[in-house]
């Protein structure tokens, strides 16, 4: 079984799963799967495993927390006790997901129902559609090839005057598989070192955040922002009262606001001085993040906040060369941080899979991202993101 713990997931769904818990427990959603780059990039059609990924999602279904798992979860200084006595009791449910194969080759996923009880399908669905795929097409994986592009972006973060640079992992939802996803996180351990004089700064996974002894990572995700345009009070408003929401659950706590559901310039029309002030800062996830980042430091300033005092956080589609080219134009400019995925947990040489799962619907509204790279887009309702764009006022 690829998903043995219900903890092999990103830190985020549990922070977004308390929130939704506390001030949204009947909200019903509609999540839905989209590869990238099925056809374009010449990857093999995922149709013919679609029985393997449905027993594996039956597999994590039987799941629930462990004892010690609870535990862990519980030390978390923002995790509540109620939230930890409804793990408890938890369980994914099977009949809230339906994996089909279509006639072009292609899978199409949809996970419909209770937000509290889908929220946490996401990332080990993907993780285990990544993984079948691999072990089908790569029945003997060219580890050494993976080992040596991983000494490789070593070397480079080793490199003179990049002690203070840190990374961070966060490639559990596209890695090629479990086993190789923890060689890699125990060799960057070994390697970069953590801590305060480390350069690996932890990462988004829990199971081996507990199981390595290293930091877990995260705040929220797309699907809380765009949830937050069904459940405001109108959608001018749905992006401040996303992060209204956040801080009355968090009280200055996982204070990294998300800056790219509506694109740049609508969020900074909302992320006014009191957001600068509140929120510790922002993370980047689409556009060109050295623009993103000049913005974000002139947006600062502007709000009379000292960027120094304030974090941007780096995660789109990040490389170590780019990583390093980021830190080199803003080091000493604020504080910085770094999440890296697909380049870290899936590079053996083989073209990885672009995939997600989005929500697209909220108590049967639909909801979208309107992000700065057009291609990460995702609604199934033309009207609506027409609609969204007025309002918002975006071209």
């Amino acid at each position: 079984m690829i998903i043995t713990s219900l903890l092999d997931t990103d830190l985020y769904k549990f922070t977004m799963m308390q929130v939704v818990l506390h001030q949204f427990p009947g909200a019903e959603v509609e999540y839905r799967f989209q590869c990238r780059n099925a056809k374009a990039a010449g990857i093999a059609d995922l149709a013919p495993y679609v029985n393997e990924i449905r027993e594996e999602i039956r597999g994590l279904c039987k799941l629930r927390f462990e004892d010690a798992e609870l535990a862990y979860l519980k030390a978390m200084r923002f995790i509540k006790s109620d939230f930890i006595d409804f793990l408890g009791l938890f369980r994914l449910n099977e009949k809230y997901v339906n994996v089909t194969a279509l006639a072009s080759g292609e899978i199409e996923v949809s996970i419909k129902g209770p937000w509290l009880h889908t929220i946490l399908f996401e990332i080990p669905v993907l993780a285990i559609i990544n993984e079948v795929y691999f072990r089908n097409t790569q029945k003997q994986p060219d580890l050494a090839e993976g080992r040596q592009r991983l000494e490789t972006k070593i070397h480079q973060l080793q490199a003179h005057g990049l002690r203070e640079l840190k990374i961070a992992d966060y490639g559990t939802r596209r890695r090629f598989g479990k086993a190789w996803h923890e060689e890699v996180l125990r060799t960057l351990v070994n390697r970069l070192g953590t801590g305060a004089s480390g350069q690996l700064a932890g990462t988004s996974n829990v199971l081996f955040a507990m199981k390595l002894g290293l930091t877990p990572l995260g705040t929220m995700a797309h699907e809380y922002l765009q949830a937050c345009q069904a459940l405001g009070p109108r959608l001018r408003d749905s992006q401040v009262y996303g992060f209204e929401s956040w801080a009355r659950e968090y009280r200055g706590d996982l204070g990294i606001a998300l800056s790219d559901v509506y694109g740049m310039s609508a969020f900074l029309r909302d992320f006014d001085m009191y957001f600068c002030k509140l929120f510790d800062g922002a993370r980047h996830d689409s556009g060109d993040p050295f623009k993103w980042g000049e913005r974000m430091i002139a947006h600062y300033i502007k709000n009379r906040v000292d960027p120094k005092t304030k974090t941007l956080i780096f995660s789109d589609g990040l490389t170590v060369p780019r990583t390093i080219a980021l830190y080199q134009q803003f080091k000493g400019r604020c504080q910085l941080a770094f999440g890296i995925g697909t380049n870290l947990t899936n590079d053996l040489g083989y073209e990885p899979l672009q995939i997600v799962i989005k929500m697209i619907r909220c108590n049967g509204q639909p909801v979208a991202k309107l992000s700065d790279t057009p291609s990460k887009n995702m609604c199934d309702d033309e009207k609506y993101l027409a609609y969204l764009r007025q309002v918002f006022e975006i071209a």
